[in-house]
């Protein structure tokens, strides 16, 4: 995995998983509604966005959070793998919820209230936009893998085996390092 995109409803856990993946891959991580809101509330304009969003899809590492339907295509093309979260929608609207009040590394101000259109756009999601998300999905090449993810428990097993095997190849790596040091040092000793 070296491009990893990440898209679901708000309050599925993206930004959550971004920053697990971020841990365990070393990816840099990218959240697309830091490119889009301002800290005031309102957003930069779509040219600003389309020009952030290229530069960022144009490197050759990255995970990116976000599902912004009308710029997936472009993600979807270089990602190698996309996470899906497609979690229930009171477990979003709950999340949404829990998360008022707190400040937060993936979105440029502190929300001090549910925005009634927001809610609506979450209450929405899996009925509306999720549609929307598996048609695009379909067209991505083949190249890239889909992860389908419908609970939070789904997401725990998920990555607890990445991170297991992450920790199995680096103890692989590091016994066979460890073994060339020792055929080199051996094999110096056997020269005059």
């Amino acid at each position: 995995m070296e491009r990893i995109a990440i898209v679901g409803s708000s309050g599925a856990g993206k930004s959550t998983l971004g920053r697990a993946l971020r841990d365990i891959t070393g990816l840099p991580l990218h959240y697309l509604d830091m490119v889009w809101h301002l800290p005031d509330g309102s957003h930069v304009a779509p040219e600003r966005f389309d020009a952030e969003h290229a530069a960022i899809v144009a490197q050759p590492r990255w995970i990116i959070d976000g599902t912004y339907l009308r710029t997936l295509p472009e993600r979807l093309e270089r990602a190698d793998t996309v996470f899906l979260l497609s979690l229930p929608t009171q477990e979003c609207l709950d999340a949404v919820r829990s998360r008022i009040g707190r400040p937060r590394e993936d979105l440029p101000w502190k929300e001090t209230e549910l925005d009634p259109e927001f809610e609506r756009y979450v209450m929405e999601f899996r009925e509306k936009k999720e549609p929307l998300v598996r048609e695009a999905l379909k067209r991505r090449p083949a190249t890239c893998q889909l992860v389908e993810l419908s609970s939070r428990a789904e997401i725990a097993a998920y990555l607890s085996r990445m991170e297991r095997e992450s920790h199995a190849a680096t103890a692989a790596v590091a016994t066979a390092a460890t073994s060339a040091t020792d055929q080199a040092g051996t094999r110096s000793k056997a020269s005059p």
